[in-house]
């Protein structure tokens, strides 16, 4: 019979009763279905949103989302740089790759001095984050470190006072977590290119109670070269005037969260082995050349979108010095 298997219908023996079997001894037919997918892990959509951050997995780049042209999204780094790619294609979100589906709300960077829906920019610029409106708050902006973004003010003049830093990394994660907070405040932040420094800098700066100096300090755990260096300054003819706070990670690097680069956590790295080319060597990152390392550290900074990707050993000690620099006078 045309349609019907033989195996659907079927007579008992010694019975005229017709009987209806539901299995089919023989299995379903194995390219029904979309066989083709069967294994294949899904690529996840996600609708593009202004200020994701995302990275092409193919060249490495990563950046916020700035606009959406002719086919391709715009990217800008913390540099202010900006490359397209195209919109069809794959990108890493925190470490997954997935699609983009069509936004659900503009992409461009609003006009100055104007808000957006979702999001809004206080003294926006490249290399700090974005302050983000919560509905939570009724509405108000927040910024990168948490803060209530103070809306349509001009950064101050600088105030006497500075926040030093060890390098150019440490420099470039606090500015743009808490670079809105800092211009708001007229702090400015300078890097010292080693803690070996901070001696010689302190004597050209001479720190007062008006000129104030805070200093944060990677690796400052007992007993390392960093803590002597630390104790030296305090105890000297500056420390009335000086604060030296610092986090216990190796690097900078290590105070984002892992998750943010898919791990569980920061690789251990042999004594033997400079720590940075270990890690990207434990990532499979380039790192022959020192801007390897450059662009690795991009590529960890991307991942940065707010207070919450740091960890909590850096987080405090920030915001002590922001305190200690910004003290009104007495």
């Amino acid at each position: 019979m045309r349609g019907v298997r033989p195996v659907d219908v079927v007579r008992r023996r010694h019975d005229t009763t017709l009987l209806r079997v539901d299995d089919d001894r023989y299995g379903s037919d194995v390219l029904s279905g979309d066989w083709r997918s069967r294994g294949v892990k899904k690529v996840r959509q996600v609708p593009l949103e202004r200020d994701m951050v995302l990275e092409d997995p193919d060249s490495g780049w990563a950046g916020a989302v700035v606009g959406l042209e002719a086919g391709n999204v715009a990217l800008e780094d913390w540099k202010g740089r900006t490359r397209s790619f195209p919109f069809t294609g794959q990108f890493l979100l925190e470490g997954e790759l997935v699609t983009l589906t069509r936004p659900q709300a503009p992409v461009g960077r609003p006009a100055p001095g104007t808000a957006a829906s979702g999001a809004a920019h206080a003294d926006w610029r490249p290399g700090s984050a974005p302050a983000v409106r919560h509905g939570s708050d009724g509405g108000r902006l927040r910024t990168a470190s948490g803060s209530f973004a103070v809306e349509q003010q001009r950064a101050r003049v600088a105030l006497p006072s500075r926040i030093m830093v060890e390098g150019k990394h440490d420099a470039e994660l606090v500015e743009k977590v808490w670079g809105a907070d800092l211009r708001v405040e007229g702090v400015v932040v300078e890097y010292l290119e080693g803690v070996d420094n901070l001696a010689e800098v302190l004597d050209e700066f001479r720190p007062t109670r008006d000129r104030r100096v805070g200093v944060l300090v990677d690796h400052l755990v007992p007993g390392s070269k960093e803590s002597r260096f630390a104790d030296a300054v305090m105890r000297g003819k500056w420390g009335a005037h000086v604060l030296v706070v610092g986090h216990p990670f190796v690097d900078v690097w290590q105070s984002v969260k892992p998750a943010r680069l898919g791990l569980r956590e920061w690789p251990v790295v042999p004594r033997s082995i400079e720590w940075k080319k270990g890690i990207c060597q434990h990532l499979g990152w380039p790192h022959a050349e020192q801007a390897d390392i450059a662009r690795a550290w991009q590529r960890i900074l991307g991942q940065v979108r707010t207070f919450a990707d740091l960890e909590p050993q850096l987080l405090g000690r920030v915001e002590e010095l922001i305190d200690f620099v910004t003290e009104p006078k007495g």
